[in-house]
């Protein structure tokens, strides 16, 4: 039935476009019906990809499946040219693809030989040498102990983290110490094509066999799903049990295997090995449960276990000293993968220890994961977790690869891309904005995308995908012909073009219709003037330029004609005037101008009605301690308010404007969700006041006074009980009154607020406060945390606090502080005793105090050393003339030499 249907498909397009695609009639609903013809197909690639992806479909089948693919992405830049009023005939050769899957005799519906001779690449992972486990010892002594000890009740243990952590490995060491010590045992390996009910006879077979019992009689093929669930609650009831499912993919999985496992409050285990960080909150509504996240190997622990396997056989068993260098560097590119360093070292192990054999396996990694057969199962067995995501999923997961590998890539940037890209669907519930953040939070629970940084507040900042994982995306886009970098030769059809260094000469050298959509530049040092020209007219298509850090100070007219542009970034680029053309482009979504000289937005963006994201401002980084680091741009009242669409607007100079006019406008923006604004008049507060009334959806707020000593008139503010974020810059009278209401308020800074203790007290009191910061925020000699109050603050900065000459933290204050940072405050002679209370604290930094304070906590003869030894990291930081920071951990040797030369040379 579905190629009978896909055949039809295909035959309605062809027809559909040779005879309609020249005549512009009935515009609308011709495009509606593409769409729609469109969407069928993408719903049937949907299925057809996935069994194109399983390793034993025929070639035919892969074959016609990229073929349907590519007529797909076909039919959608017709779709672009089409709106474009670009009549242009695009025959993309669709009739010829149901011919070409009748000569390769493709059938979809008999699915004999499917299953033959295949054999799961994980198989045997579990048996493992001891040799090969490197930096779990710590690990499995604790998992060790959960399972002999602890609560009586039935309890899971979830092994959790990417594919090729070692997790099956690190299950099988602790379940081969433990199994002796229960009544009864059974591992049991799920995988992702599981079947329920032979999993359930699986696991009954291998309790009686740790028993030396025969199965029950029927087991193997009378007993239905329930029938063998009342099976083993009757076998399990009055035992100790203990039992591994490995490699469980989805949570449902749980739901009804726990039916056969009683809680007989008999201490019996369940480990679980997953990749998805979902499995473990099925479990939590059944059972307790205990996570524990495998991290990859530090440098030294994975040249450790490289050598281990590259020198089993070896009688020294020992890395030799010419070879060393090359172990670390090979290490580091498994990027602390135990999978693929084991592989990796196991090939090793057959070369010797010949330098010259060492060296090309080192530079040519990438390419021997690919194509030497040693190797083949590391790339096959991360390649699942791609295979395993839903279609809209994979999708955004592949854009992840266009950037390059070991690239920390901002979220908000990459959420802002899909967006833009189309990838990210509608909902009626969530902001485009919000949904594409469960996408990224779905890829980062599956163990495929890794947090390189989280702020205080849990939210990621910036992510990547693991080095190996980036090469299995990078193959897979080049196989669907997607992506192309500036070192490959010219392909018309990819979608994503990527440009580094110096590589741009060559992109503006070539000429014919290119299907990108996505420019994006890396690093590059040098912008040759054609470039621009070809993007007018050879890239029609493009939807996504990024022009970060690029070295161009002006953007020509031509970008005007990028019609279907949605993405446009010039951020920390020398452009200081954005063209007139500007407003030309009705599609776009997000403007990033952050870091770029611009500091007027042009009345033609009027015409941008679509406008979503609008960050503008220049950042002085030189100097932390000024007042104006963050300027806005200026932009006209009357412009402001007709961009109804934005979400985000920051930040704006409202000295610039006449203040009731412009607040005024800004009514009318009642999207928005978060707001900018800089060089405020006390004059202009009320009018600011009642437009913000207006913004129900509002999360972040930021209001800076036209100077430090400009009193912020905010008393009639009302905002929306949704503001999560606040940030204040200038004088208060007092705090305002409507911030003790903010329930949902997970950080504020008082920027040259000036509170009372008073103030500070009220702050103690929101329930969801996570960071704090007080830059020159409060005014008193004592700064006193009492017992009670904020009880779950993560992240408190005292800045700049020069009156300040003694700090009292109360027993029973910032119960959950893990990051406290103080100074310059010259006057506080030492840090507080009692700051033991603080249990949980992890980072401690002090920044410009004074050598004396700083000499007190030096390990070796500072009275005050007692104070902070526990604290894990404790460090001091010093601006210098040339507005450099130096940086020095406690137990750095450098500090005291630091310490000296300051003091000699006062």
């Amino acid at each position: 039935m579905a190629e009978v249907a896909v055949n039809m498909v295909l035959e309605k397009l062809i027809s559909f476009l040779n005879e309609e695609m020249q005549l512009l009639r009935d515009f609308h609903t011709e495009v509606a019906d593409i769409k729609f013809e469109l969407e069928f197909l993408s719903s049937f690639l949907r299925d057809a990809d996935a069994r194109a992806a399983t390793e034993d479909s025929d070639e035919g089948v892969k074959t016609w499946v990229k073929h349907i693919r590519e007529a797909a992405y076909g039919i959608e830049d017709v779709i672009d040219e089409y709106m474009l009023y670009v009549a242009k005939h695009r025959d993309q050769h669709v009739r010829e693809i149901g011919n070409k899957r009748r000569r390769l005799n493709i059938n979809f519906t008999e699915r004999e030989g499917s299953s033959r001779g295949h054999v799961d690449p994980r198989a045997g992972l579990h048996f493992v040498e001891s040799d090969a486990l490197v930096g779990v010892e710590s690990s499995r002594d604790e998992l060790v102990g959960r399972l002999n000890g602890g609560e009586s009740m039935r309890t899971v243990i979830s092994l959790v983290g990417m594919g090729g952590l070692g997790k099956t490995t690190l299950a099988k060491k602790i379940y081969d110490d433990v199994k002796d010590h229960f009544d009864c045992y059974a591992w049991v390996t799920v995988s992702q094509s599981y079947d329920t009910v032979e999993r359930l006879r699986s696991m009954i077979r291998r309790f009686h066999e740790s028993k030396k019992e025969l199965p029950p009689d029927g087991i193997n093929d009378v007993m239905d799903a329930e029938e063998l669930i009342n099976k083993s609650r009757d076998y399990l009831q009055y035992k100790r049990y203990v039992v591994v499912f490995d490699d469980v993919w989805h949570g449902e999985f749980w739901r009804i295997i726990q039916s056969a496992l009683p809680e007989n409050n008999n201490k019996s285990r369940i480990i679980i090995t997953t990749r998805c960080m979902r499995v473990q909150e099925f479990c939590k509504q059944t059972c307790l449960v205990h996570v524990h996240k495998l991290q990859h190997l530090s440098l030294e622990m994975a040249q450790e276990l490289l050598c281990r396997a590259a020198f089993r056989f070896d009688q020294q068993k020992e890395c030799p000293d010419n070879l060393k260098s090359l172990s670390f560097e090979i290490a580091r590119k498994c990027d602390g993968l135990p999978l693929a360093i084991v592989a990796i070292g196991g090939l090793l192990s057959t070369k010797g220890k010949d330098v010259f054999e060492w060296k090309r396996l080192c530079e040519d990694l990438s390419k021997e994961l690919k194509s030497n057969p040693h190797l083949a199962h590391v790339q096959t067995i991360l390649s699942f977790s791609y295979h395993d995501l839903p279609h809209y999923l994979k999708s955004c997961f592949l854009y992840v690869g266009v950037f390059p590998c070991n690239h920390h890539i901002r979220v908000k940037k990459l959420i802002r891309l899909w967006i833009a890209e189309g990838l990210v669907k509608e909902n009626q519930e969530m902001t485009l904005e919000e949904t594409a953040i469960a996408y990224l939070t779905g890829l980062i629970n599956r163990s495929l995308v890794q947090v390189e940084w989280s702020d205080s507040t849990g939210r990621a900042r910036s992510c990547r995908a693991h080095d190996l994982i980036h090469d299995v995306l990078l193959s897979k886009l080049e196989e669907l012909n997607l992506i192309q970098s500036s070192e490959a030769s010219s392909n018309d059809a990819a979608r994503y073009i990527w440009i580094d260094k110096n590589r741009a000469c060559d992109l503006s050298r070539r000429n014919g219709n290119f299907q990108t959509h996505s420019l994006i530049i890396f690093k590059l040092q040098q912008l040759h003037e054609p470039l621009f020209e070809r993007l007018s007219s050879n890239f029609e298509l493009l939807r996504e330029l990024d022009f970060e850090n690029a070295p161009f100070e002006y953007l020509p007219e031509e970008v005007g004609n990028l019609w279907h542009l949605r993405y446009l970034s010039l951020r920390d680029s020398k452009i200081k005037i954005l063209p007139k053309s500007i407003g030309k482009l009705h599609n776009l979504l997000t403007l990033d101008l952050k870091g770029s000289l611009v500091i007027e937005i042009p009345d033609e963006v009027r015409g941008l009605c679509n406008l979503q994201y609008l960050r503008a401002y220049s950042v002085d980084y030189h100097n932390d301690y000024n007042f104006d680091t963050d300027q806005g741009v200026r932009i006209n009242g009357s412009v402001i308010g007709s961009l109804e669409s934005l979400e985000k607007l920051y930040y704006v100079d409202y000295q610039s404007q006449n203040g009731e006019h412009f607040g005024r406008e800004l009514r009318r923006l009642t999207r928005l969700r978060k707001l900018g604004i800089t060089n405020l008049k006390s004059d202009y507060g009320e009018a600011l006041c009642g437009a913000i009334k207006q913004m129900h959806h509002l999360h972040a707020l930021r209001i800076s006074a036209v100077n430090e000593d400009e009193v912020l008139q905010l008393e009639s503010m009302s905002p929306p009980s949704s503001l999560h974020r606040l940030r204040l810059h200038g004088r208060l009278m007092k705090l305002p009154g409507w911030i003790s209401e903010l329930e949902n308020l997970v950080k504020i800074s008082l920027h040259w607020s000036r509170i009372s203790d008073d103030s500070l007290k009220i702050l103690g009191d929101l329930p969801k406060l996570l960071e704090l910061w007080l830059f020159e925020g409060y005014n008193g000699v004592e700064l006193h945390f009492e017992r009670g109050k904020f009880q779950k603050l993560k992240f408190l900065e005292l800045r700049c606090l020069f009156k300040l000459e003694k700090l009292v933290i109360d027993r029973g204050s910032l119960p959950c502080l893990e990051t406290l940072g103080i100074g310059p405050s010259p006057l506080l002679q030492e840090v507080p005793s009692n700051i033991g209370n603080l249990e949980c604290l992890k980072n401690l930094a002090f920044h410009d105090m004074p050598e004396e304070f700083a000499k007190k906590m030096l390990p070796s003869e500072g009275p005050d050393y007692w104070k902070v030894e526990e604290i894990p990291n404790v460090c001091f930081r010093f601006e210098t003339q040339g507005m450099h920071c130096q940086a020095f951990k406690l137990a750095d040797f450098r500090l005291q030499e630091y310490l000296c030369q300051t003091t000699s040379s006062l």
